[in-house]
């Protein structure tokens, strides 16, 4: 079983700045891409950012110039780095993860963390 496990989320003004942090646990083999989503009440979940193992990144138009993506391949954490913070970032922020386990090599499975609220007051 794989686990991710996000942190970092809170309470911040706008123009303010936060760090999520997504570990992965379990058993793990590799994993590919790593990507950050958010959903914001009454709206569909939305792609924030992506990562492959490689470092290209990909990001929504939303957030470019503000938010950067990484990773730590070592530790199988992505970061999420969110500057100027708008009030519409408002939302639960959640890890993604496409994961290789043993005895599924060819089939990258995903896994999602548990989610953790951003909210950004105007």
């Amino acid at each position: 079983q794989v686990q991710l496990v996000e942190s970092g989320g809170g309470l911040v003004q706008a123009g303010g700045s936060l760090r999520l942090s997504c570990a992965a646990s379990g058993s793990i083999f590799s994993i590919n891409a790593m990507g950050w989503y958010r959903q914001a009440p009454g709206k569909l979940r939305e792609l924030v950012a992506s990562i492959t193992s490689g470092g290209s990144t990909n990001y929504a138009d939303s957030v470019k110039g503000r938010f950067t993506i990484s990773r730590d391949n070592t530790r199988n954490t992505v970061y999420l780095q969110m500057n100027s913070l708008k009030p519409e970032d408002t939302a639960v922020y959640y890890c993604n993860a496409d994961v290789v386990v043993p005895g599924s090599l060819r089939y990258p499975i995903a896994y999602w963390g548990q989610g953790t609220q951003v909210t950004v007051s105007s």
